[in-house]
């Protein structure tokens, strides 16, 4: 018999939620089967079994977490699972003998507060609950349709029953926009049992103050409880703010040369695709191996010096924000870097992100352009010592050669961690990127 323990799937993990299991007591286990969905604080992850068995028991049932190390399931050898069955009969009689004497006493004692009736109700209910139980997995197992992980928790959080959807996957495959489109509906798993609120009618009809404004109150706010993403996302911030001294530095660049830069890359890359921010992480790489003291992680014994230049991109997920990293920036080209991005943002917000993939930065970009912001303060994401911050590109009147003329202007604000780094170091960081930024020809020299 094996247990299957709660892994540590991230390196910030303290305890995880199942999401949902793909075995039932009984299935069958191969090497290498999908066993189980995990939500984490960064993602849900399949765990894959390591040794072939039976799943004999389930110890930590869908929607429920446990911590790191914890058992969560029991798997048995294909011809223990057999042996155990075999053993629990003659277990049971062992045990009925020891209940019987306990048992008579107490009714000797008060022979009429127990009738005859219940002791024969009690024994036809408890065959009926223990074939429950046997029932129930196989009822989960056949109506279970196939789905992606982010699907089964994005079901789970609103409420819907995937039994009662229509995978528009490949193999009618349930995935995200199936969900989407179910809560637009409002297909919910709650839905069959919906004229039971009906009941409180007479109590809303009534003319009583208080009900009218409960009313009024549950219309106005709604209660929403927070899921994995928001509470550890909360939790990290609330740390880096606290415990990491934050300066920032705002610098503005003139972004002409680097959008004219970025239409030549992608006439001679057609039909790959480069963004502006592509340009911005292979920059701040190019930057960072220039500053290695900004390339950095700070620790109560020692200040870590990075050797390898890994950028994480945040991403806006629907459920909260994760960072990606893209690994050696500044070993790779900025078409490299642009489709090593776009893969990983595609995984971010499919809920399929590797451990590997979200750990290991040592310097991270967040780019709100896209969204209209001119500029924004990022909180440092640790054990890192700083972070970009990039605003929209804006049409500004410039002056060149004398002459006031049309221009392209970008902000950023780099967030340092004081405990790491000092002001001027950052400086001239931050002065060397926008050297790079206005003179792009340097980027992939």
């Amino acid at each position: 018999m094996t247990e299957i323990l709660m892994p540590r799937l991230s390196d910030t993990m303290e305890e995880g939620v199942i999401s949902s299991w793909q075995k039932q007591p009984g299935d069958e286990v191969a090497v290498g089967d999908v066993i189980v969905d995990i939500e984490t604080d960064k993602a849900v992850m399949e765990y894959e079994a390591y040794e072939a068995g039976v799943l004999e028991k389930i110890l930590v049932p869908e929607g429920e977490s446990a911590a790191i190390g914890a058992p969560i399931a029991v798997i048995t050898p294909a011809g223990g699972a057999g042996q155990a069955a075999a053993a629990k009969p003659a277990a049971e009689p062992a045990t009925e003998p020891a209940t019987e004497p306990a048992t008579e006493p107490a009714a000797e004692a008060e022979p009429e507060t127990v009738p005859e009736p219940a002791p024969k109700a009690e024994a036809e209910a408890e065959p009926a609950a223990a074939e429950a139980p046997a029932r129930a997995p196989e009822r989960s197992a056949a109506s279970r349709p196939p789905s992606s992980p982010l699907a089964r928790r994005l079901a789970r959080d609103h409420g819907i029953d995937l039994a009662t959807l229509s995978g528009s996957g490949p193999g009618g495959r349930i995935v995200r926009a199936d969900i989407e489109a179910a809560v637009r509906g409002g297909a919910r798993a709650e839905a069959p049992a919906a004229p039971a609120p009906a009941a409180p009618a007479p109590a809303a009809a009534a003319p009583a103050a208080p009900p009218v404004r409960a009313r009024a109150e549950d219309q106005d706010v709604e209660a929403v409880p927070l899921n994995r993403f928001r509470k550890v996302a909360a939790k990290r911030l609330t740390e880096s703010k606290r415990d990491a001294p934050h300066f920032y530095l705002n610098r503005e660049v003139d972004a002409e040369a680097l959008l004219a830069f970025r239409k030549t890359l992608n006439e001679a890359l057609a039909p790959a695709k480069v963004s502006v921010n592509d340009l911005i992480v292979k920059a701040v790489s190019t930057a960072l191996r220039e500053h290695p003291a900004v390339n950095v992680s700070y620790t109560e014994e020692n200040l870590l010096f990075h050797k390898r230049v890994n950028v994480g991109i945040a991403v806006a997920v629907e459920d909260g924000l994760v960072v990606p990293v893209v690994r050696d920036t500044d070993r790779k080209s900025v078409s490299q870097i642009g489709q090593e991005s776009r893969e990983l943002a595609g995984k971010a917000r499919e809920g399929k992100l590797t451990l590997n993939e979200m750990s290991g930065g040592t310097f991270s970009v967040s780019n709100l352009g896209m969204f209209g912001v001119d500029s924004f303060s990022a909180v440092i994401n640790p054990p890192e010592a700083a972070i970009l911050a990039v605003g929209a590109i804006r049409d500004e009147p410039v002056v060149r050669d004398g002459e006031v003329v049309p221009g392209k202007r970008m902000a950023m604000t780099l967030s340092v961690d004081h405990r790491a780094t000092d002001g001027a170091t950052a400086a001239r960081f931050l002065d060397r990127l926008a050297t790079l930024l206005q003179n792009p020809l340097l980027i992939v020299a």
